[in-house]
């Protein structure tokens, strides 16, 4: 007898069909990949979805300011400024830089983020809560070697709150940091966007990597950002996972500084 799964919708209805009708309910999911490829606008369907379902939504930005959220948002038709007037939303804002605020953090620490998401769900109120943290990488730009233990804490604190997670990082061809590990190796799912130039056109892909308790579709699918849709997936590429990985050198380094983190946390042999 196969127990009924609960899952929840990522907005994208394609996407959707590829991990077997969602994502888990309660799952902490790695969204990865290079700058550019659509992993906030990603996270920002996942948001707008829960909230037109009737769902509460918080979403921690570190890298954009919470005004860019909103506008962002609103390019695809997704209201999140109602969201906040209506309560069901709270945008966490690592950038605003004021005491005055309510919403926003004055450190980069684990320990501050899981404090103030813990403070949104109970402004929010009962019910499930979608989260969506944007990036995680900004926790560990000053201590890389410490990416997979952080990423652990956040996630055995948070996952005990009744929450869905979207734990974004990335991958920039000019680091040798392996900033995405840490989230990867916790993570409960990988859903990696990719990109490459062809013709001289820039094409992006997303592809799920993983997803426990999911028959996930294997395939790289081509998508595409069109202005008031947000992202559109085209179909199936004939592309190889290889065609649209990072250069070999910079996965080497990703590869090496991975090992030497493990080795100063004590997780390697």
């Amino acid at each position: 007898m196969s127990v009924k799964i609960e899952r929840v919708s990522t907005g994208i209805p394609k996407i959707d069909e590829m991990l077997a009708g969602g994502i888990p309910r309660g799952f902490a999911v790695a969204i990865t990949g290079e700058p550019g490829t659509g992993k906030t606008i990603f996270c920002i369907h996942f948001i707008a979805e829960g909230l037109k379902r009737g769902e509460k939504g918080v979403f921690v930005t570190t890298e954009e300011s919470r005004s860019s959220i909103i506008v962002q948002a609103s390019q695809f038709g997704f209201d999140f400024k109602r969201g906040e007037e209506e309560k069901r939303l709270v945008i966490i804002d690592a950038l605003m830089r004021s005491d005055k605020a309510p919403w926003t953090l004055s450190a980069l620490n684990p320990e501050e983020l899981v404090q103030k998401v813990i403070e949104a769900k109970k402004y929010l109120g009962y019910g499930p809560t979608r989260l969506v943290i944007d990036s995680m990488s900004a926790f560990w730009l000053d201590a890389p070697a410490m990416a997979r233990r952080h990423s652990y804490f956040i996630k055995r604190v948070l996952s005990q709150w009744d929450m869905t997670i979207l734990m974004t990082s990335q991958y920039a061809v000019t680091t040798s940091e392996a900033f995405g590990f840490g989230v990867e190796h916790v993570a409960d799912g990988i859903i990696r966007f990719r990109r490459s130039v062809s013709g001289g056109v820039l094409r992006r892909f997303v592809m799920v990597e993983k997803m426990r308790w999911t028959p996930h579709d294997k395939r790289m699918y081509e998508i595409d950002i069109v202005d008031g849709k947000g992202i559109v997936v085209i179909g199936p590429t004939s592309l190889r996972k290889e065609d649209v990985a990072l250069p070999q050198k910079v996965t080497e380094k990703i590869i090496k500084a991975k090992g030497k983190s493990e080795k100063e946390i004590g997780l390697s042999d």
